[in-house]
């Protein structure tokens, strides 16, 4: 693949690289939503990104849920009906405190995650394979950065055993899962 070429002078303009990252961002939602796809009839993207909170901090009382998701206690609520409603999550007593109710994902639930995870991180890697690695060494230093101006953690590696496939970073907390 020839190589593109760049205008130095144009880093310097903020409106040609936000230009850049707004169609990185659309192509990444596209990927997100391919990836979701197979799943879609059952869980809805808010639901997803509730399913991560989950998969990534564990057993979690709705009303936090609705924090880090930033919707209402209400429609945290409705999400969580639905999910259980489809078998991937389920409410259990929190036994440090048996009047506090505590959601967790059931083994499907978790699959789920799983699965639609893997299909986003191999569409990403197809991508990434057809950048030159002089391209891919520039492309990590520049998300790097962007994703340390924002706020952003890193994605875990493929061998690491916890799937953080989203990260959302909430009033300067990540609410990892999105």
């Amino acid at each position: 693949m020839p190589e593109r070429e760049t205008h130095p002078e144009a880093a310097d303009d903020v409106d040609v690289v936000t230009r850049a990252v707004l169609t990185a961002s659309r192509l990444l939602v596209a990927v997100s939503a391919r990836s979701l796809a197979a799943v879609e009839e059952r869980v809805t993207l808010p639901q997803f990104r509730m399913l991560v909170v989950l998969s990534t901090r564990g057993a979690t009382k709705q009303v936090a849920l609705a924090d880090l998701l930033q919707v209402a206690p209400s429609t945290a609520m409705r999400m969580v009906d639905r999910l259980i409603a489809a078998g991937l999550a389920d409410r259990q007593i929190n036994p440090a405190n048996r009047r506090e109710t505590l959601l967790r994902l059931t083994d499907e639930g978790r699959r789920t995650v799983e699965d639609v995870t893997a299909r986003r991180r191999a569409e990403i890697a197809t991508i990434v394979e057809r950048l030159a690695p002089e391209q891919r060494a520039r492309l990590i230093e520049a998300l790097t950065a962007f994703n340390e101006a924002g706020g952003e953690p890193s994605a875990p590696m493929p061998a690491d055993q916890e799937p953080h496939p989203l990260g959302w970073v909430v009033d300067g907390a990540v609410a990892r899962g999105a």
